[in-house]
């Protein structure tokens, strides 16, 4: 995947509803890259990631 692809779908998914188990949790999931995709991440696009994840963690129980 490209970096902007990588970035408009961070920026999709942090959009969404933020009540828990409708909205964002059931539009949503964790979101995972293999090794090789997480060393191309831009640090931006890592810190996108690390908040999707953390959002899903706090309002869905995701677990990492």
């Amino acid at each position: 995947m490209g970096k902007k692809l990588i970035a408009a779908v961070f920026a999709a998914a942090l959009s969404g509803c933020a009540t828990a188990k409708s909205g964002f949790c059931a539009m949503s999931s964790p979101l995972r890259l293999s090794a090789k995709a997480v060393d191309a991440l831009s640090n931006e696009e890592a810190r996108t990631l690390l908040a999707h994840n953390r959002k899903g963690e706090k309002l869905c129980g995701w677990r990492p």
